[in-house]
């Protein structure tokens, strides 16, 4: 198998599993109620200051009104809060509650010890090679989207 045919095998293997993986590394105990899409817009939301609901659809290349529903949704679960503006009150600002920071923190790990994993035995010289090309493998993605 040539180099070409190597890698199209697996990325459509590494993209068919991913999802898959990352969701069984979710589902604990305590996070059996998330679901990867509802992990993506806990990641979009962050730790940090409450956003706009503009700003979060954006970062997800979602319209607001689908954001609206998952953030229904992970309202109803307890995992963000959402509140109206004080200047302005048309505009919505959503934050995460302590437990949608537990989740995002439970994401993180899974993604660091995913990285690591990647990583571990890989020179310098290699992890730039692999930076590289997949920083391109994304903005090929980036550019189908927009």
């Amino acid at each position: 198998m040539d180099i070409n045919s190597t890698l199209n095998d697996v990325l459509v293997k590494l993209f068919r599993n991913i999802n898959t993986i990352e969701e069984q590394a979710m589902r604990t105990d305590e996070y059996k109620d998330v679901t990867t899409n509802d992990m993506h817009v806990i990641e979009a939301i962050g730790t940090g200051e409450q956003k706009n609901m503009t700003t979060v659809a954006k970062a997800l290349h979602v319209t607001t009104g689908t954001l609206t529903i998952s953030i229904n949704s992970l309202v109803k679960k307890g995992y963000v809060s959402r509140v109206r503006s004080e200047e302005d009150r048309r505009v919505v600002l959503i934050s995460l509650t302590p437990r949608g920071r537990e989740a995002f923190l439970h994401h993180r790990r899974f993604h660091e010890q995913m990285i690591e994993s990647v990583v571990e035995d890989l020179s310098e010289e290699e992890k730039q090679v692999l930076e590289k090309a997949l920083r391109r493998l994304n903005n090929f993605f980036l550019s189908k989207i927009n």
